[in-house]
């Protein structure tokens, strides 16, 4: 990512800041989505590949197993240690 500075009117930065606080963006975020769908850019999308590390690991779930369909109960657990 690249870093630039931009200088807008007082009654224009009032609008992105109000614009991004509305949707919950930051105004930098805003931006950059208004600049690419200006110019008709679209962005990276990501590819499976980029997620590799996803699954990699294995952890001995224990009497809770499987912990991706009863994560609650194990955190209570955990949270009672």
């Amino acid at each position: 990512m690249k870093r630039t500075q931009v200088q807008l009117d007082e009654a224009t930065y009032e609008l992105l800041r109000r614009t991004a606080f509305e949707r919950g963006v930051s105004m930098s975020a805003l931006l950059r989505q208004m600049v690419r769908e200006h110019l008709g850019a679209e962005p990276r999308r990501r590819r499976r590949e980029d997620f590799r590390f996803v699954g990699a690991g294995c952890t001995d779930q224990g009497p809770l197993a499987p912990v991706s369909e009863r994560h609650d109960e194990a955190l209570a657990e955990d949270l009672r240690r």
